[in-house]
């Protein structure tokens, strides 16, 4: 059914069509929306049976989530940022015991500074936790990954990351297609648990390992998320065929077929990375896009045939690894590892920066160019960094580096209460 609708409306929707048993909430920005629109459904009776539980932190959101998992529930819940990184210990014990649980994160930058704007650091903070990670480009896509998620979840037995971009997608209200409850009950089956604590059977779950096997345990979820791999294309393409639209899978090409130069990235920014190549393409240059939807598991293999015969790529990413750079870059290089090809780095979109199709179309020609560093910074204000730099250099007691930015910008640190 087409919809008008808030981007955390039509998750919200999505996710009570998976018929979640326990759904675990904490408000934070941007993501609690989500949660408030399915306390609702809940409220209304519209979502039946589930419980909505109102928790008191992240922490206690993931560990009731794992909990609900454990005892054979399909379980949900949803967070962002600081939120992420609050629950961080519950994340990776989640990923450890193999449970199934699907999470959005409302991805959004994480402090200090305090910012609530977009962009991917959250994520990225937990790229080795285990948890499987789709990014989502548009709010249809978003909607569409949270069915193919508790699929995906239940087949491989790990909990799934549900990635889409804070306040772009989650506050921007654009047409969804929301599937009806027959079109997602014939797509995903009933929970069947690979594992249920049962008070008749008891077991102990995470339970401590020693040197003689946690490599190995450790390993299992790496076979894991191989076999996701696998299964993520067979799941969007019986999606597609039971639904009519392609959304999901691995990764997805735009304008590649004969491209000179790709640009990778992930999340809505890809949007304006199409409309920027559309107009290089009209202005004679062969450049491409390469989106990828599954961050973890990384497609290195379908990444590495996408390249091939590009001359030079581009990964533009909204994360930054500090002290070295891109973090998306780095396992890009490692798909094209072995191959001689110009490869660049371009940082964009920090704490919500707006990310315009004039400084793409500019850095794009640069790399085209080779006229760009290996990593770049898309408008970044050198002399402001210069100047505290070198008020550093002379010893001054300047305070914090953020607010003495800010007096040099005249503007005023916000106060969050």
């Amino acid at each position: 059914m087409l919809k008008q609708i808030e981007g955390s409306r039509a998750v919200a929707e999505a996710v009570a069509l998976a018929r979640p048993e326990v759904i675990c909430a904490y408000p934070i920005s941007p993501q609690t929306h989500i949660v408030e629109a399915l306390g609702e459904l809940v409220k209304e009776g519209a979502l039946s049976p589930c419980e909505f539980i109102n928790v008191e932190s992240e922490f206690a959101a993931m560990s009731v989530a794992i909990g609900a998992s454990a005892a054979g529930a399909r379980a949900y819940t949803a967070t962002a940022s600081q939120g992420l990184l609050f629950m961080a210990e519950a994340v990776y014990n989640a990923a450890g015991l193999g449970l199934p649980i699907v999470m959005t994160v409302a991805n959004r930058a994480i402090g200090a500074p305090i910012n609530i704007w977009n962009d991917h650091s959250d994520a990225m903070s937990q790229r080795d936790c285990g948890w499987i990670q789709l990014f989502a480009e548009t709010n249809q896509e978003a909607a569409d990954l949270h069915v193919q998620a508790f699929r995906l979840a239940e087949a491989v037995s790990l909990p799934v990351m549900v990635c889409m971009d804070g306040f772009i997608l989650t506050h921007a209200y654009e047409r969804v297609d929301v599937p009806t409850q027959e079109q997602v009950d014939a797509f995903l089956p009933p929970y069947q648990p690979r594992q249920v604590l049962d008070p008749a059977e008891p077991v102990t779950i995470g339970a401590m390992v020693g040197p003689e096997a946690f490599a190995e345990v450790r390993y299992l979820a790496h076979a894991r998320q191989l076999r996701a791999l696998e299964l993520i294309p067979q799941i969007a393409a019986d999606f597609e065929r039971q639904f009519g639209r392609s959304s999901g899978g691995l990764l997805h090409g735009y304008r590649c077929e004969d491209a000179h130069t790709i640009v990778v990235a992930l999340g809505s920014v890809l949007g304006t990375i199409k409309d920027t190549v559309d107009a290089l393409r009209d202005a004679g240059h062969r450049i491409g896009v390469l989106g990828i939807t599954s961050f973890r598991p990384f497609p290195l293999a379908a990444v590495r045939e996408a390249l091939v015969h590009a001359e030079r790529v581009i990964v533009l990413e909204k994360s930054f690894s500090v002290g070295l750079g891109g973090i998306l870059a780095n396992d890009v290089r490692m798909a094209m590892s072995g191959t001689r090809r110009h490869g660049y780095t371009v940082v964009a979109g920090l704490g919500g920066r707006a990310i315009t199709q004039a400084s793409l179309a500019k850095v794009f020609e640069q790399a085209m160019r080779d006229e760009i560093e290996a990593l770049t910074f898309l408008d970044m204000d050198w002399g402001l960094i210069e100047r505290q730099l070198e008020r550093e250099r002379r010893g001054e007691r300047s305070g914090p580096a953020a607010e003495a930015m800010l007096r040099d910008l005249g503007a005023v640190a916000s106060r969050v209460s």
